[in-house]
């Protein structure tokens, strides 16, 4: 595939589609020719196709980076489980199959329950369904809860003194791409 002709869009698209459960790829694959590009379009296209390809090794990598970074702050670590969790919620397979269990192991405790955590009825015109999906999570729209997720793990930062540290991270991150 031809990684420079993907736009971010796409690529977005793709992760938000593609099976998150698959197992993390070999260290020695991972970390193997590891060397700098030699110009801004093979960094884009292989930074493109290194996310795609290693998407499970960089979830781990940075989740095992946030938690030694914040391992003295333990409210920083559970906004740090927040952020990740709001942040997979984007994912559509991720949100679907965490819907999906929750609303299964809450059926063996309340069914009626359960039953008010279906999502409602897809609109059907002219006998199609419509095509427009919305991803719902426990019966609500899936922008609730990453709003609410998203809330809850900003005041958790802001509590745990942890923000400042983690805009610092973001800008080196974002000035080692520039």
């Amino acid at each position: 595939m031809d990684w420079g002709n993907v736009t971010a869009e796409d690529l977005i698209d793709a992760l938000r589609e593609v099976d998150w459960s698959t197992p993390p790829r070999p260290l020695s694959e991972f970390f193997s020719r590891f060397t700098f590009p030699r110009s801004s379009a093979k960094w884009n296209s292989r930074l493109k196709c290194n996310l795609y390809y290693y998407r499970t090794n960089y979830f781990i990598m940075i989740t095992l980076i946030l938690g030694l970074g914040f391992i003295r702050r333990p409210v920083a670590i559970l906004a740090a489980l927040l952020t990740a969790l709001s942040i997979a919620f984007l994912n559509d397979s991720f949100a679907g199959t965490f819907s999906e269990k929750v609303t299964r192991t809450v059926r063996q405790f309340s069914p009626h329950l359960a039953a008010k955590m279906r999502p409602p009825l897809t609109p059907v015109i002219r006998g199609r369904p419509s095509a427009k999906r919305f991803i719902h999570i426990c019966g609500r729209p899936r922008w609730v809860f990453v709003l609410i997720f998203s809330s809850v793990s900003f005041v958790l930062w802001y509590v745990s003194c942890g923000l400042l540290t983690l805009l610092w991270a973001l800008a080196v991150g974002l000035l080692g791409i520039a």
